[in-house]
């Protein structure tokens, strides 16, 4: 059983009510998000608000969350008031289909759910948290597509086979994929994640790896410490 919260260095982030818990993947995105001159960010799928909190703390732009699922929204909203940065936080009940705001966004970032053919949790909440049917690949980039100004990026985490997929099907809306940290739980184990950025630009691919742990459980290597060590209290 998860714990109810989890406690970083500078906020809290309660958990008992979202269907999606506090992980690796959200503090990834939250740490390795590139945010230089972001003014404006969406973060699509919320959940607890881990990533827009994480984000607030890394710049000083304003944030809107949007969570589609009631209990995660509530959680989101309530850690996202009580953090320090609750000004520059904004999380609204909706999916990205039904979100029309007036502004368009210059960083957008997403924590997406990825599984399509794995069997599904009968929890309904915790299954679309993880499954693809409410927000499929298409859904993510025509959403984008619209809420993405001209020069902005878009950045999100998935697994190694969903991330290469969706770098095809991202081409088709006139999105070109320009960065890739590739992601491995150990040194020797294969590539697990995949932290996507992309543009309207085609630019020259930047890649570059991470590997999180050196072989023992909680043995993590300098860079995933470096990444981290603002946010995780025991680092």
């Amino acid at each position: 059983m998860s714990n109810n919260y989890f406690s970083f260095k500078q906020f809290t982030i309660w958990q008992d009510k979202s269907a999606f818990k506090v992980g690796t993947d959200g503090v990834l995105l939250g740490a390795v998000t590139d945010v230089s001159g972001a003014k404006s960010i969406l973060d699509i799928g919320s959940g607890t608000g881990l990533v827009a909190i994480m984000l607030a703390q890394r710049c000083e732009a304003e944030i809107t969350a949007i969570e589609p699922d009631h209990e995660s929204y509530l959680q989101a909203y309530s850690n996202a008031r009580n953090c320090k940065w609750s000004n520059r936080i904004m999380v609204c009940e909706t999916n990205l289909q039904d979100y029309c705001p007036d502004v368009k966004f210059d960083l957008i970032v997403s924590n997406p759910p990825y599984f399509v053919d794995s069997m599904q949790n009968p929890d309904p909440r915790k299954s679309a948290a993880r499954h693809n049917d409410s927000l499929n690949s298409d859904d993510l980039l025509k959403g984008i597509s619209r809420l993405l100004s001209n020069d902005g990026k878009f950045q999100l985490i998935m697994p190694y086979v969903e991330g290469n997929i969706f770098i095809a099907d991202a081409q088709k809306y006139g999105f070109y994929c320009n960065s890739i940290l590739k992601i491995k739980p150990l040194p020797t184990a294969e590539i697990r994640r995949l932290i996507l950025t992309f543009g309207r630009n085609r630019l020259k691919s930047m890649e570059k790896f991470l590997t999180i742990e050196r072989g023992k459980r909680y043995d993590f290597t300098e860079d995933y410490i470096n990444l981290t060590k603002d946010f995780y209290l025991k680092l």
